[in-house]
């Protein structure tokens, strides 16, 4: 089944739908999300996607993300995804989004209006191993420190969103 993108202006409106990989191989602007949740401890949880993804395999990132699907809501969206891929729930909230663009190798770009949402629970995660190699909870200072010494174990939008992530946690 082909996976569709909702394709965005800069002010991310709709403006059309493409199927996911070419929207990755035209680096067309397109709607996403992002997903940090934390536990009760204020750890995130973080998540190693699975050695198979055809992007990033193996690179630590947040939580959840994806994209939503034609005439999805984003909160639905989010609710569906960190079902599937953690196999967990609990109330989210939009915090900020922005706007990046990163080559994710292998041909592929991210250009994404990224919506950053958070939830906190102490449910533990029931990872989709197609989606998700492993999880582990850890501190902001760690994940901080982490980031600066081994760059290259992080997504290149995770290492974004947790620096605004910071910011607006800061305010």
């Amino acid at each position: 089944m082909e996976e569709y993108v909702v394709l965005v202006d800069t002010n991310d409106n709709p403006i059309g739908l493409m199927e996911k990989m070419e929207a990755h191989i035209k680096a067309e602007l397109h709607r996403a999300f992002s997903i940090f949740i934390f536990n009760s401890k204020g750890e995130m949880l973080l998540q190693q996607r699975a050695l198979s993804k055809y992007h990033t395999p193996g690179l630590w990132t947040n939580t959840c993300c994806s994209h939503p699907r034609h005439e999805e809501s984003l909160e639905q969206a989010t609710t569906r995804r960190l079902q599937e891929e953690m196999g967990m729930s609990c109330e989210l909230k939009e915090l900020f989004h922005f706007t990046y663009k990163a080559d994710v190798t292998q041909g592929l770009m991210e250009h994404e209006i990224d919506h950053v949402f958070i939830g906190t629970t102490d449910e533990t995660p029931n990872i989709n191993t197609d989606e998700v190699e492993s999880w582990k909870y850890e501190t902001l200072e760690f994940i901080q420190k982490d980031i600066v010494e081994y760059p290259e174990l992080y997504t290149p939008w995770f290492k974004i969103a947790f620096k605004e992530l910071l910011n607006h946690i800061n305010k």
